[in-house]
């Protein structure tokens, strides 16, 4: 099999993954980012004052059940034990998320055994609606509509611009209560953070003698000449000069303070109610807890419409949002040579093991194509992106 040059348009866990696995084949591989650092949105480095590793476009936390996703980031950092447990502000309390038993104890002022939690929460649900299609109706029939405004329906419209009666029920795809006193946000096996951030994970993922890196380098359609295959993590509306308009997202703003000691002893504080203007405050100290540190570095995050220039961060993906897609799918899907790939590059909201993954498959199936002769088949879209 002899050598390719891959041009890879993003610097992103997506596109140094792939460049990665690639250039241990043997291939020439560039990789070309259009800001002034790799690692993306998954960037982390030291605020200069209080030595905290700051994650600087918002938390990231890395859970996974797959194990070979695990193994891969493995082999580029020491992932720390680390749990996400979440805490939320609501009517001047401080209560557990995701609901469990203590949320629901102290929320209602009981003492239910799981069993009676159980049942008083069948209670409180509105057993008239037999088939919620809406997030509000989902939100009514399974946890009733005390929890339902305390804890959902503000930080719902913070979050996403608007009611939760125009969200689809999808959005809340589980019953998003337990019946017990576990507090870890997430379910997964492996859970952890890169012991020295994750900018330095992706900084040893891209020092391979066949990566060349250009940061502060816009991709250019003449790019595309110059190589045997393209890998774009780009956004896809933006390949195409947003010809027929900008597909929909949600940014993030953030407030950044600093405090001499600890704000507010945890992580990530969330604020439901609709009349705090931020959804929550993460206090980044608390993502490392195996270091020490005096001071401490806050983000204040705001949710709103993405604009020209703003960094994309949640696709929306909602009905208006999914025919413009469609129309740059049926472009997309005419192009040879290219690979459209991530977060941006497919329209869909990726935690970052399942970017990698993704990642890791869209350069398996390059490879293949190679050893089969057959990069006629290699496909525009790795999965299904509809």
């Amino acid at each position: 099999m002899s050598s390719k040059k891959i041009l890879i348009v993003g610097a992103g866990l997506s596109g140094v993954v792939i460049g990665h696995k690639l250039a241990l084949q043997g291939h020439k591989i560039d990789i070309i980012d259009s800001r002034d650092h790799l690692a993306g949105n998954c960037y982390s480095a030291r605020d200069e004052q209080s030595g905290v590793m700051v994650h600087t476009y918002g938390p990231h936390i890395f859970h996974t059940d797959n194990e070979a996703v695990w193994e891969f980031v493995n082999q580029f950092t020491v992932m720390m034990p680390y749990v996400n447990r979440v805490k939320a502000t609501v009517n001047g309390q401080v209560f557990s998320l995701p609901i469990n038993l203590h949320t629901i104890n102290q929320f209602f002022n009981k003492t239910c055994s799981p069993d009676e939690a159980r049942a008083l929460i069948a209670e409180k649900g509105d057993s008239s609606i037999t088939d919620p299609q809406t997030f509000e109706q989902q939100a009514l029939r399974f946890v009733g509509k005390e929890l339902y405004e305390a804890f959902f329906k503000g930080y719902t419209l913070k979050q996403w611009g608007m009611s939760p009666a125009d969200l689809p029920a999808s959005i809340l795809k589980r019953l998003p209560i337990r019946f017990n006193y576990d507090d870890n946000y997430f379910n997964h096996k492996f859970q952890g953070m890169p012991r020295d951030g994750y900018t330095i994970m992706v900084e040893k993922m891209a020092d391979h003698e066949n990566i060349r890196l250009r940061l502060n380098t816009r991709y250019e359609a003449a790019d595309r000449l110059r190589y045997d295959h393209v890998f774009y993590s780009g956004s896809l509306d933006g390949f195409y000069g947003y010809r027929f308009g900008r597909l929909g997202y949600r940014t993030l703003d953030f407030d950044k303070f600093s405090y001499q000691g600890d704000y507010q002893g945890c992580a990530v504080m969330n604020y439901c109610e609709q009349q705090v203007p931020y959804t929550r405050i993460t206090e980044h100290k608390y993502f490392s807890p195996w270091e020490k540190h005096e001071g401490s570095v806050c983000y204040k995050e705001y949710s709103r419409a993405c604009e020209a220039g703003d960094i994309p961060y949640y696709p929306i993906r909602q009905v208006g949002e999914m025919a413009l897609l469609e129309q740059y799918l049926r472009l997309a899907e005419g192009e040879k040579g290219i690979t459209f790939v991530g977060r941006l590059g497919t329209y869909r909201y990726l935690d970052m093991d399942v970017t990698i993954a993704e990642a890791m498959s869209a350069a398996e199936r390059y490879l293949a194509s190679l050893r089969d002769g057959q990069m006629a088949a290699m496909p525009v879209f790795t999965v299904n992106v509809r």
